[in-house]
């Protein structure tokens, strides 16, 4: 039978893979290999995509995926060779090491150290979501984003080990093996293999440790100085299992050192090892994971003939011998292209593998697979010791039973952001703007006293009460509305809830040609449209990554709050909740229209396979919410100073003169109006012709927080700004700033990632957009307000 023909809560042996390409590699690398037992926990809420669990973790995989592997039903006491393995140890035999007391691992080191005044450089490696961003936190002192779901790091980030100046530690993105499937993925292989660090510390999640440590062996034929570090190890030993980590450092051939990177126990002890290693140049003790005495002998003499034979070539492409040869054996091209291998060299390999097929009974990247998992099968069988429930896994299976159960997931999910949109809306952020305000109000009174007492200028008094206060103050009102979104959307990615919406919603999004991996970069562009469109470098299509991109503008970022909030107070009084509301719902609305008319023409195709780690749900860190608050917020504060306050000048300034720069008795006579006149027409049939909220849209595509400010000088308060629109002008307003062209930040950010003709189209295409949904809102609110 097929994979997806199990029944729920039936388990069954791996017989054979189909399937091929990019996908087929990346599920053995995953553990969906010949042997290995999976079990079936459940289908999303709309039958599809399906819930795995292998090797101690949740996998999902669509239905059709799933029909590729082929499989052979067992009772849910039987186990397959590489999940769940039997240890050797009983738990009274295993050590339980505390945290940092790692083993006494000893190796020959280089006859001929590195000098002194080297700078030693060092890959932060391993697989997502596996605690690597904490680390390298805790190392460094930096303050970059941590997350619980995948994909949190989509660039690498360098820095230097705190107390050793001599140190650059670089941060690289998750990675499941060195054969790489999204984008970011090739990141951190491309940094590994051509800069050649000094040495490799590789983050190990202790919880899951048989899937991790597949990177772990692959890491080690790049016969590079490593350190393994088994993280998480307080939740191993909280859940009373243990690791041997003597044994496990004999059988690896390299240092083990258990720590908590969240707790920041036993970082001191990893760092000692990674400077010694380094230093030293102590390269892993065991590159050879072959067990010659099963078919792994067939795949050791298939590597050990393909070595003899590149080992000139490997040495001239600069390229650990023993790697090319297993990633030759596996099929990669990369490798093989960089080897440059002549016609009958190429053919002579493709025999031994054929010779290797042949006794294994597996294919090329099957048998690779299956060696590894063989040996890492049997390291911890001897080296750990697992509880018989992982507290963290039974407290989420109850939780999932609520938030992704069958008929509870959609309205769940649906009454959580409910619920952030109130508390945003109208309990929290009203509350605290209403403070701001008499803040606000005070300064200001005080200021025009101390003004007018002094006989200050009325050009003056203008610029600073008209101009400065006017604009910045009005911004600094939505500032606790823009916090506690950020704080909200935190608590979403920090618990594990954002990889279990991808996970439910993932049919609904492939009817415009997505994968529910869309869904983290769109629902991050509820914060931020830069972050959101890096995010998108997880997806491994380029088609699914462009369209991503394409859509994520749509959602509403945060500083489009101040907007939304200045208008709607302004004309809707009563209802501001549900105008704001109802803006995030139509921007998410066109997306969808634009997603479907862009799956029909410009992207045809199919998403991209839906292959997602599930993660433990986790109590989100003070810490890192804190961090993503205070980031955000002095991102806001300081941008209200400077860009704001600049553009508020220049604004105050061009309205005050004229062409002769002469002071104007009335704002129409203006620089401004003169030059925002010249585009006023075009707007003209949206119902805000004025040329103030044409400049106003101008300065917005600095920083969207300018809109608000520049109408605020402008109008000089919201009484003549009411008298300047019709309510249906201004929702048709509020329209097209929902959908018109990001800030000038997330337009580079998407030049970054696709290239200045699709930043150009990109902008053009919102624009038009924009114009054209405004212009349908404003006729229909014409004739029914």
């Amino acid at each position: 039978m097929t994979l997806d023909a199990l029944e729920k809560g039936r388990c069954a042996i791996v017989k054979a893979v189909g399937g091929q390409g990019a996908l087929r590699q990346h599920l053995l690398d995953m553990g969906v290999i010949p042997g290995a037992r999976m079990e079936f926990v459940k289908s999303a809420p709309l039958g599809d995509p399906l819930e795995y669990r292998i090797h101690g973790y949740e996998l999902t995989l669509r239905r059709e995926d799933a029909s590729q592997i082929e499989v052979e039903p067992i009772a849910s006491d039987q186990a397959g060779h590489t999940s769940y393995f039997e240890s050797d140890l009983s738990d009274d035999e295993a050590e339980h090491p505390g945290l940092g007391e790692g083993g006494r691992f000893h190796s020959r080191a280089d006859e001929n150290p590195l000098p002194d005044d080297t700078v030693l450089t060092f890959a932060l490696a391993g697989n997502q979501n596996c605690g690597k961003t904490t680390l390298f936190n805790q190392l460094t002192g930096a303050n970059q984003r941590v997350g619980n779901f995948p994909g949190v790091t989509v660039d690498r980030k360098e820095g230097v080990i705190k107390g050793h100046p001599n140190t650059s530690i670089v941060d690289l993105p998750g990675i499941y093996s060195m054969s790489p499937y999204s984008s970011e993925e090739v990141l951190s292989r491309a940094y590994i293999l051509d800069e050649k660090p000094t040495g490799i510390i590789n983050i190990v999640d202790a919880t899951n440790i048989e899937r991790n440590l597949y990177l772990t062996m692959q890491l080690m034929e790049l016969n590079v100085p490593m350190v393994l570090a088994l993280n998480m190890m307080d939740e191993v030993q909280s859940n009373g299992g243990s690791i041997r980590v003597n044994e496990m450092e004999a059988m690896l051939g390299i240092p083990v050192v258990p720590i908590s990177a969240a707790h920041n126990e036993g970082v001191e002890e990893l760092v000692d090892h990674a400077l010694h290693v380094a230093h030293y140049q102590e390269r892993p003790g065991r590159q050879d994971f072959c067990d010659v005495h099963d078919r792994g002998g067939a795949v050791h003499r298939c590597l050990h003939g393909i070595m003899h034979l590149i080992e000139d070539h490997a040495e001239r492409a600069g390229i650990p011998v023993r790697f090319a040869a297993t990633k030759l054996a596996e099929g990669d091209s990369r490798v093989a292209e960089a080897l440059d291998l002549s016609r009958n060299e190429t053919e002579m390999v493709e025999h031994i593998v054929g010779q290797m097929e042949e006794e294994c009974g597996l294919d090329r990247a099957a048998a690779i697979a299956d060696m590894r998992f063989s040996f890492i099968g049997k390291v911890v069988s001897r080296t750990v010791v697992k509880p018989q429930e992982n507290k963290e896994h039974a407290r989420s299976a109850a939780i999932d039973r609520l938030l992704t159960g069958r008929w509870t997931a959609i309205p769940v999910f649906v009454a959580i952001m409910a619920a952030i949109f109130i508390l945003t809306f109208n309990v929290i952020g009203p509350f605290f703007q209403d403070l701001i305000q008499l803040g606000i109000d005070g300064v200001t009174s005080a200021t025009a006293g101390a003004l007018d007492a002094w006989g200050v200028s009325p050009v003056i008094e203008s610029f600073i009460l008209d101009g400065v206060f006017n604009g910045v103050g009005t911004v600094l009102l939505f500032f606790p509305i823009i916090v506690v979104m950020f704080f909200f959307l935190s608590l979403l990615q920090d618990t594990g809830y954002m990889a279990r919406v991808a996970f439910f919603m993932d049919r609904s999004l492939r009817r415009i040609g997505l994968s529910g991996s869309s869904i983290v970069p769109m629902v991050m562009g509820f914060g931020c449209t830069v972050p959101a469109v890096m995010a998108a470098r997880t997806l491994p299509s380029e088609r699914d990554r462009k369209l991503t991109i394409l859509l994520t503008p749509f959602m509403s970022c945060a500083t489009k709050l101040t907007i939304y909030g200045f208008v709607a107070e302004a004309f809707f009084p009563r209802n501001a909740g549900w105008v704001m509301v109802g803006l995030y719902l139509l921007g998410i609305l066109v997306a969808v229209v634009i997603g479907v008319v862009s799956h029909k023409s410009v992207f045809k195709g199919e998403a991209i396979p839906f292959v997602m780690e599930l993660p433990n749900y986790r109590m989100p860190s003070a810490k890192s919410v804190g961090r993503l608050v205070w980031d955000k917020s002095k991102d806001f504060i300081t941008r209200a100073f400077t860009v704001i306050f600049v553009a508020t000048i220049i604004v105050w300034f061009l309205q005050s003169f004229s062409i002769r720069f002469e002071l104007v008795e009335a704002a129409d006579d203006s620089i401004l109006a003169m030059l925002a006149g010249w585009l006023a027409p075009l707007f003209a049939p949206l119902g805000f012709g004025d040329w103030r909220f044409v400049t106003a849209l101008i300065a917005g595509f600095m920083a969207k927080e300018t809109v608000v400010s520049t109408l605020s000088v402008l109008f000089n308060g919201t009484g003549a700004l009411v008298s300047a629109l019709s309510p249906a002008a201004a929702l048709s307003f509020l329209v097209f700033c929902l959908l018109y062209t990001p800030c000038v930040a997330a337009v580079a950010a998407i030049k970054r990632d696709l290239g200045g003709k699709w930043a150009v189209g990109i902008v053009v295409m919102q624009c038009a957009v924009a114009w054209v949904v405004a212009f349908a809102v404003y006729l229909i609110a014409s004739l029914v307000i």
